[in-house]
């Protein structure tokens, strides 16, 4: 039994609470994690897991034996990069997860450099507007908007802050009054929303209004839930919306930007990562990089 790979395969399957999940984020036949496991179990000689039809279930002692699992895998990575120091580029691959904007605007755009960097790295992106699940689908980090929840098993980089804006088409506006404050958008104007694909609530427009921040929700002529399909809608003429104001950059000449003294807090971007796997040196060579791409769109 190759000892090693087998505590890796328990808690890929631990952490992803599936055989299948396991095998895919590790590159290895599901045949052959199932076997890593069973040789892992029977030379412990107890039970790590609980199979069923349906799940994956981690035995009390196969939680207490995971955490340690863990601990050691972080630290045999981490004595292989410290002793590796330069001489040992990163290589492999890395999945990270990112909103369709941001992959679009952002990152593909930068990759020629990223791939010159690190070569040797196979970068997987999961290009989504949802909030994945980092650990049951094997993701090593997302770029994510907004604050954490708390409680969370998660560990948040900052890498910039995004301002958001309110824009439309000259082609909306012409021979429609403007809006001057917030409320105007309620009366006479269509409204271009964003609605959660979790959820399905649609998002208010937010602003500052006389230091106080405030919301509006006024009946939409169109909702989407796509960062990238909002933005060419307000390009398209179909109304009036709110976006980050790097996306609206991408179009000066397509897009007006109105109400700009209400506009509302910057949100925070960061990379993120779960807090029980120590980041890789592919994992910080990204972060690094990354963080170098979004100084020059957003305020640090």
């Amino acid at each position: 039994m190759d000892h090693l790979l087998a505590l890796r395969a328990f808690v890929r399957i631990a952490e992803a609470g599936s055989f299948a999940k396991a095998a895919d984020t590790m590159n290895l036949p599901r045949s052959s994690v199932s076997k890593l496991l069973q040789d892992l179990e029977a030379h412990l000689g107890t039970k790590l897991v609980e199979r069923t039809t349906r799940a994956v279930t981690v035995t009390h002692e196969g939680a207490a034996y995971r955490e340690r699992a863990a601990r050691v895998l972080a630290e045999i990575d981490e004595m292989d990069s410290t002793v590796a120091g330069g001489r040992i580029a990163p290589k492999g691959r890395l999945r990270v997860d990112v909103g369709s904007s941001l992959a679009n605007i952002l990152v593909i755009p930068a990759l020629p450099s990223f791939h010159a960097a690190y070569p040797e790295i196979d970068l997987q992106l999961g290009i989504t507007d949802r909030v994945v699940d980092l650990i049951g689908e094997g993701v090593d980090c997302v770029l994510r908007v907004g604050p954490l929840p708390d409680n969370t098993s998660l560990i948040a980089r900052k890498l910039c802050e995004l301002d958001r804006v309110t824009c439309a088409a000259p082609a909306y506006l012409a021979g429609r009054e403007l809006p001057h404050v917030p409320a105007d958008l309620e009366r006479g104007h269509r409204l271009i929303a964003y609605f959660s694909a979790e959820t399905g609530r649609t998002q208010p427009l937010r602003y500052i209004q006389d230091d106080e921040p405030i919301e509006i929700l006024a009946p939409s002529g169109l909702s989407v839930n796509e960062s990238t399909a909002h933005i060419t809608a307000l390009l398209t003429g179909l109304g009036i919306g709110q976006t980050f104001g790097f996306m609206m950059r991408q179009h000066p000449d397509a897009l007006v930007e109105l109400l700009a003294q209400f506009k509302p807090k910057s949100r925070v971007l960061s990379l993120v990562y779960p807090a029980s796997r120590f980041p890789s040196q592919k994992l910080r060579a990204f972060s690094d990089w990354i963080a170098g791409i979004c100084a020059a769109h957003g305020r640090r």
